[in-house]
């Protein structure tokens, strides 16, 4: 018998890993050669792959060896990123560690909406996504203070390798009993109008995340004639405002409901963006940036909190399915947003930002409508 408790910090430090994974080329891109702007491509295919891979295995076969699997592989990938010798072993690095990284993300929140009853799961969702956070930002802080990128590689490694141990050594739940999961019980998951529609709600989020992270520092010199480092740090205090914004967010949705909670926080993602729009000094870009880091850190939980009680029988497949057109949302912005900034236009990109909130705004009702039907 597994202990709860256990799996969760299992989940957490998994999650963790995955904010290293996301921002991983992020601060040293610009010293690792000729050719190395192709990096981040082969990093999210790896992650998509990783995300459509993860939902099936777990339902069918449990999640131990799957997590063990996900972080060994990552670690592999994050020594070939410390120790490249050329170009193709960076790339398979790259592959491996995004690869990785997309079964800790969605295996880690099918794992813990598994182990937790309607009463308790948004809680501890929420805490599991500050664990990205953390991930996240303490690993562009390590990037920041120390010039070796090396040494925060290795640091990461370590700490991985102590924590595969610890997936070998617990228990966790067990795969779904036979005959409960099939192909064909899978593929009928596509035919559920709320799975879809709160997919689309992470498609949307993940756009947001996906633009905001990669040309929010260009918005800022363009438009607003900031320096590079002021406009580079803005990113770490999106990273701040997110955890500041998922530590509360358990005890929020026990007392608000979930639909109430996320409009509460997408508002305050609305306000960010205005800000930053006519920001005029270095402070108000940093609450900006903080203020949409806080507004969209609360819909992978609410939505995950949703998908975790209305399929239980197959959560895993489910969030695999989610999270894949998420990924596809982050994609197309990204995709978009790189055409209109190639043209100069980017007065354009706070526009796309309030796009992505209102449209979570107006597809929630829907979804959460279409849960009830489903039930």
């Amino acid at each position: 018998m597994y202990k709860r408790n256990l799996v969760f910090v299992a989940a957490c430090a998994g999650l963790a890993f995955f904010g290293v994974t996301m921002l991983a080329l992020g601060p040293i891109l610009n010293q690792l050669g000729d050719g190395a702007n192709a990096l981040p491509a082969t990093l999210s295919t790896g992650i998509i792959l990783g995300t459509v891979l993860f939902g099936p295995v777990v339902d069918k076969f449990g999640y131990k060896w799957l997590l063990i699997i996900g972080a060994l592989l990552a670690l592999v990938g994050i020594q070939g990123l410390a120790n490249f010798q050329d170009m193709n072993i960076l790339h398979v690095s790259m592959f491996l560690l995004g690869f990785g990284g997309g079964i800790l993300n969605g295996e880690t929140n099918a794992l813990v909406a598994e182990i937790y009853d309607d009463s308790n799961r948004g809680a501890r969702l929420s805490i599991l996504g500050a664990f990205y956070c953390i991930g996240a930002l303490l690993w562009t802080l390590l990037n920041y203070f120390i010039d070796d990128y090396t040494i925060p590689l290795h640091c990461v490694s370590c700490v991985m390798f102590v924590f595969v141990i610890m997936f070998i050594a617990i228990q966790f739940p067990k795969a779904k009993p036979k005959g409960s999961v099939s192909l064909g019980k899978s593929l009928e998951l596509l035919k559920y109008p709320s799975l879809i529609l709160f997919a689309f709600i992470l498609f949307f989020q993940s756009g947001f995340e996906g633009i905001s992270g990669n040309f929010t520092v260009k918005f800022l010199e363009k438009m607003h004639e900031t320096p590079n480092n002021v406009a580079t740090l803005s990113l770490t205090w999106f990273t701040i405002g997110m955890l500041i914004g998922r530590i509360p967010l358990g005890a929020i949705m026990k007392k608000m409901k979930d639909s109430a909670t996320l409009y509460l926080y997408l508002s305050i993602a609305v306000v960010g963006v205005v800000f930053l729009y006519f920001a005029q000094n270095i402070e108000i870009i940093y609450l900006s940036t903080a203020l949409i880091g806080f507004g969209v850190g609360a819909t992978y939980p609410v939505v995950f909190n949703y998908l975790g009680s209305a399929f239980r029988e197959l959560s895993g497949t489910a969030f695999s399915i989610a999270i894949f057109i998420g990924l596809l949302g982050q994609f197309t912005f990204n995709r978009i947003m790189g055409i209109f900034f190639d043209r100069g236009n980017f007065a354009c990109f706070p526009i796309a930002l309030a796009f992505a909130v209102v449209m979570m705004m107006i597809v929630l009702p829907i979804a959460k409508n279409k849960t009830k039907m489903k039930k």
